[in-house]
C-alpha cells in the first residue's frame, strides 16, 4: 500500500495540501494588516467574518487532501466567556493543530515561529501568545499575557494550549504544566483521538522523524480524528489558589475520559532517562524519583547548573566526611521538610542516618547534564580521586552506580580495560581515552552483563517505540505513597 499510495495518491495529496496553504496566506496576510491590540478586543468587522470562514474553510480543505475526510467532534464547544481557555491533550503530533484551524484560537507558540515564510503569516493570523528563547524573563512574560487575555471577560479570542509541553504517544498523560491554570480561570478541556488502525500520526522525539510521519500518513487512504470539548471546569478557591493542584485535577478528568493513565513524571524526566549521553539510565533507576524531589524542593535544572559548581567544591571541602539530615539541610540551605528527608534517604544507603554528600553531587549532576555523561564522570573523578589524581574500582563503581541510579553494578571489566597498566587504579585522562576509543563503553562492559543479569532488562526496551519513554508510570493498582526506593538496598 505504501508503493503504491507513494507513487500515485501521496504526490497529489501533497502538492493540494501545500497548495491550499498557499492559498491561505493572502488572505491572512490582508487580514493581519494593520491589526492592534485594540482592535483585537473588539467584534469582528463584517469583511474579517467573511475572511475568518473562508481561511476556516481553506484549512478544512487542506486536512481533506491529507486524508482526513471528516473530523469527528462531539460536546460544544464553550464561549469565549464562559471559558477563556481551551485546554488540548494529549498532545502527540503537529496534526493537533487540526483543533486550532478548527477554532482559530490563539495559541502560544515560539516567536521564531512567525518569521517562517507562509506559515508565519498564518500564525500570526490567530493571534498567538509568543515566547521568546532570547528573553531570559519570556516565562514571566508569557504567563502574565497569558493572564491578563483570559481575564479580559471574552473581548479576546480563546487561548488554547497543550499542557503537557510536549508531543507524548497517547498511552498516558504525563504531569501538566500549570500556566494555563494561573489565572484561575474556567478552563474547558479538550481531548484528542486518533483511532487509526494503525498509527502513523504519533511524532516524539523517538521514532519517525517529521517528514516520515508525513509521508506515511499521506499514503493512508483515510484518517480518523475524534475532537470532545468536555464540560467546562470551573476552579475552586483552593484551585485558584494552587495552579497545580488545578492543573491535575483538570488532568484527571481529561484522563478518565480518554481511558488512559496519568503519570507524575514530566518531559524533563523523559529527557533525562532518555538522553544521548553514554550512559543510558535503566529502568528502575532511582534518578527519577530524585529529579521529582529535586522539582518539589524547588530548585530549577537552569538555576541548578550555575549552583553545581557550588555544592561541587563544598563537597570537595568534606572529602569524605558524611553528613545528617541536619547537615545536609545546612548544605542545600533548606529547612528539614518531607520532602528533603525523602531525597537523604535515597543516599542512605546503610539507613544509619548519615550521607556522602559527593553521590548528591553526582546525582545532580546528572540531572542537570543529562546528555554530557563525561563532564559528570570528569566531576565525579575530582570529588573521589585521590591525591595523586587517581580512583580505585571501588571508587569507579559508586561512582557510575550514583550516576546511574542503581543498586549494584559490576564494573570489574570495565576497570581492567581502562587500567591496561594493572596498576589498580585509574586517572580521568585515563578514562576519557579509553571512551573516546570505544564510545559505547557503557553497552559493551555495563549493560551487556549488568542490565540484562540484574535489571532482567536489554539496553533496547529502553526505549519505546514511536513513544515518549519507557513506561516509568506508577503503578495505578499498587499504594503511591508507598517508600521510596533507596539507591542501595
Amino acid at each position: 500500500q505504501i508503493a503504491f499510495m507513494t507513487l500515485t495518491l501521496f504526490p497529489i495529496r501533497l502538492f493540494f495540501a501545500a497548495f491550499m496553504m498557499l492559498l491561505a496566506w493572502p488572505f491572512a496576510f490582508i487580514a493581519s494588516m494593520g491589526s492592534d491590540e485594540q482592535e483585537l478586543e473588539k467584534p469582528l468587522c463584517w469583511w474579517r467574518k467573511i475572511v475568518d470562514v473562508l481561511l476556516k474553510a481553506i484549512m478544512r480543505m487542506m486536512w481533506l487532501a491529507g486524508g482526513f475526510h471528516w473530523i469527528n467532534v462531539k460536546g460544544r464547544r464553550a464561549l469565549p466567556a464562559e471559558a477563556a481557555i481551551l485546554t488540548v491533550a494529549p498532545h502527540s503530533s503537529y496534526f493537533d493543530a487540526i483543533p486550532v484551524t478548527m477554532t482559530f484560537a490563539s495559541i502560544v507558540m515560539k516567536a521564531e515561529s512567525k518569521d517562517i515564510p507562509v506559515w508565519g503569516t498564518l500564525i500570526k493570523y490567530i493571534r498567538p501568545v509568543f515566547v521568546s528563547r532570547a528573553d531570559q524573563d519570556s516565562r514571566r512574560k508569557t504567563v502574565e499575557e497569558i493572564k491578563r487575555r483570559a481575564q479580559s471577560g471574552g473581548k479576546w479570542p480563546q487561548i488554547m494550549i497543550f499542557p503537557e509541553g510536549t508531543c507524548t504517544n497517547r498511552s498516558c498523560l504525563i504531569t501538566f504544566k500549570p500556566g494555563a491554570f494561573i489565572p484561575g480561570v474556567p478552563v474547558q478541556p479538550v481531548v484528542l483521538r486518533y483511532p487509526n488502525k494503525l498509527d502513523t500520526i504519533t511524532w516524539t522525539w523517538q521514532g519517525p522523524g517529521a517528514f516520515e510521519i508525513l509521508w506515511l500518513t499521506l499514503c493512508q487512504f483515510h484518517n480518523s480524528v475524534e475532537i470532545e470539548f468536555l464540560p467546562v471546569y470551573i476552579p475552586s478557591e483552593e484551585e485558584r489558589k494552587n495552579p497545580v493542584l488545578y492543573a491535575n485535577n483538570v488532568r484527571r478528568v481529561m484522563a478518565e475520559a480518554l481511558g488512559v493513565s496519568v503519570t507524575d513524571y514530566t518531559f524533563e524526566d523523559c529527557q533525562l532517562a532518555l538522553a544521548e549521553g553514554q550512559l543510558r539510565l535503566p529502568s528502575d533507576t532511582c534518578l527519577l524519583e530524585f529529579a521529582k524531589l529535586v522539582r518539589s524542593l524547588g530548585l530549577k535544572p537552569e538555576k541548578l547548573e550555575d549552583d553545581l559548581d557550588k555544592y561541587a567544591a563544598s563537597a570537595m571541602e568534606m572529602k569524605k566526611e558524611k553528613v545528617d539530615l541536619k547537615e545536609f539541610s545546612a548544605y542545600l540551605e533548606f529547612p528539614v521538610s518531607q520532602t528533603l528527608e525523602s531525597m537523604f534517604a535515597l543516599f542512605d544507603e546503610n539507613e544509619d542516618g548519615v550521607i556522602d554528600i559527593r553521590e548528591f553531587v553526582i546525582a545532580l549532576s546528572v540531572v542537570c547534564k543529562p546528555s554530557k555523561t563525561l563532564e559528570t564522570i570528569q566531576l565525579a573523578f575530582q570529588l573521589y580521586q585521590s591525591e595523586g589524581g587517581t580512583v580505585t574500582e571501588e571508587d569507579l563503581a559508586c561512582i557510575l552506580k550514583t550516576a546511574m541510579g542503581v543498586s549494584q553494578i559490576d564494573v570489574t571489566h570495565l576497570f581492567r580495560a581502562v587500567d591496561e597498566e594493572e596498576k589498580g587504579k585509574i586517572t580521568y585522562d585515563d578514562f576519557y581515552t579509553f571512551a573516546v576509543l570505544h564510545p559505547h563503553f557503557a553497552e559493551d562492559y555495563l549493560y551487556a552483563d549488568q542490565m540484562g543479569a540484574e535489571s532482567g532488562l536489554e539496553t533496547s526496551s529502553l526505549s519505546a517505540p514511536n513513544g515518549i519513554c519507557t513506561d516509568f508510570s506508577p503503578d495505578s493498582n499498587g499504594d503511591r505513597r508507598k517508600p521510596l526506593q533507596k539507591k542501595l538496598n
